[in-house]
C-alpha cells in the first residue's frame, strides 16, 4: 500500500514539476500518463474528468489528480496525488519569488518566459483541438458549442 501511494505520489510530483502555465498545460501530460502510459482512466473517463475537473472549485488538473487519486486508493489517494500535483508549483514559486527581484530586469529571463508562454499557448491550443474534435461529432453537439461559446464571449 505505502509503496502504491508513494508511487502515485511520485508520477503527480513528476507532472506538477514538468508542466508550466496552470492546470490546462498539464492535461496532455496528464492524457500521456493516465490514459497512454498507466491505462488507469480510458479516453472518455479523463474527458469526463476534465469537465467534472472544471465545474468544481480550484485547478482543474488538481482536481483531475484529486479524482484519480481517490479512484486508486481512496481518501488517502486523493491526498497523495494532490499533494504530489501542488508541492512542485509551491515549492517553485518560493524558490522564483526568492530570487526574481535579482533577475527581473535580465533580458535572458524574459526571453525564457516568453519562450515558456509560448509553449503553455500551445500546450492549452492542444487540449482544446482534442476536446473539440472528440466531443462535437454530430449536429446537436455542434448547436451547443455555438451557443456556448455565444453566451461565454457575449
Amino acid at each position: 500500500m505505502i509503496r502504491e501511494l508513494w508511487n502515485l505520489f511520485a508520477l503527480f510530483f513528476k507532472i506538477g514539476l514538468f508542466t508550466f502555465g496552470g492546470g490546462y498545460a498539464m492535461l496532455p501530460l496528464l492524457k500521456a500518463e493516465l490514459v497512454n502510459k498507466r491505462r488507469f482512466v480510458n479516453e472518455q473517463e479523463l474527458l469526463d474528468l476534465y469537465s467534472i475537473g472544471q465545474c468544481t472549485p480550484g485547478i482543474i488538473a488538481i482536481n483531475v489528480a484529486t479524482f484519480i487519486g481517490y479512484r486508486q486508493k481512496g481518501v488517502c489517494g486523493a491526498i497523495i496525488t494532490t499533494l504530489g500535483m501542488v508541492l512542485p508549483s509551491l515549492v517553485i514559486i518560493v524558490l522564483i519569488a526568492s530570487v526574481l527581484q535579482n533577475f527581473a530586469d535580465n533580458r535572458y529571463v524574459a526571453y525564457a518566459f516568453a519562450g515558456i508562454r509560448i509553449c503553455v499557448a500551445a500546450l492549452i491550443a492542444d487540449v482544446l483541438f482534442d476536446l473539440t474534435r472528440k466531443n462535437i461529432q454530430n449536429w446537436q453537439n455542434t448547436l451547443i458549442f455555438i451557443g456556448a461559446l455565444v453566451l461565454l464571449v457575449g
